[in-house]
């Protein structure tokens, strides 16, 4: 099933067909890919496309972070989205996550790859390196975590979340960084916190006893957006910090965060150039 959404904000219509929550994604076989990229710290404005437009777009939500960047990696269309706008001047908290998926979905991309720093919430989750991540647990407070302001009559729309990121998508980010020599891990569960402080000492060590494996600001809310809007999703995140539950280490900072992510941020476009051109 498949609804036509019509909605007027502040004078302008904007139409959408929307799939059902509870249908799978359409296969987008024998169909161009369209790679929608969701840059997180480091990597707002990476230069490697090879052709390049930017456009401004409005959703029905209100404006996504930054323009829509437009090129092409290998051959394949992508669209680049800077997470926090490309000064990174939105807070967690106040990143439209709605539009930024509803405008990459008006775009017509067909998968979406986000990168994201994180920190580590284990001993063997080091410095530099990459995890692909398999679940994430939501401790976000203040976020629109839905497009679903209402629903029709005795026809709620409840979207299944037990694999939120695409495991196709995994599997080619795995087999690349294995190509590539990059220290990695297969899988692990990111918490996503609600920011922009980061964790006492108490919550750090909670989070670790919940399972998780790394804490971020952003990637449960963006990932559940973007299965209820039937994009498969997947995210490569990069450790750069043990938080703050590692007491022989100095406590988190922002400024020892974007050190390790610049020193690092090549392997993850790296990443990216290997997989777009392989994407089905």
């Amino acid at each position: 099933m498949r609804f036509l959404i019509v909605m007027i904000v502040n004078g302008k219509t904007y139409r959408t067909i929307w799939i059902n929550a509870n249908e799978a994604p359409p296969s987008h076989t024998g169909h161009p890919m369209n790679i929608g990229i969701i840059g997180g710290s480091g990597l707002d404005n990476p230069d490697f496309f090879e052709t390049l437009r930017d456009e401004a777009v409005g959703t029905p939500y209100g404006e996504p972070s930054s323009p829509l960047k437009h090129g092409k990696i290998g051959g394949v269309d992508v669209v680049l989205l800077a997470r926090h706008g490309r000064g990174h001047t939105l807070p967690p908290t106040q990143v439209n996550y709605r539009a930024n998926i509803h405008a990459l979905k008006m775009a017509g991309c067909t998968h979406i790859l986000a990168t994201t720093a994180v920190g580590s919430l284990r001993e063997e989750i080091r410095r530099g390196d990459l995890v692909i991540l398999d679940q994430f647990i939501d401790f976000t407070r203040r976020r629109h975590l839905t497009f679903h302001e209402s629903f029709e009559p005795h026809a709620p729309l409840h979207t299944p979340m037990a694999d939120p990121f695409n495991g196709a998508l995994r599997t080619l980010l795995i087999a690349a960084c294995e190509r590539l020599g990059y220290a990695h891990h297969p899988q692990g569960t990111v918490v996503t916190i609600e920011g922009p402080r980061f964790s006492t000492r108490a919550e750090s060590r909670m989070f670790r006893l919940w399972g998780a494996d790394v804490i971020n600001m952003s990637i449960a809310v963006e990932a559940g957006l973007a299965n209820e809007a039937g994009i498969p999703y997947a995210a490569v995140a990069m450790s750069t910090d043990y938080d703050c539950w590692k007491e022989e280490e100095e406590p988190v900072s922002w400024d020892a965060i974007i050190a390790v992510f610049k020193l690092n941020a090549e392997k993850v476009t790296r990443l990216l150039m290997q997989v777009i051109p392989l994407v089905k």
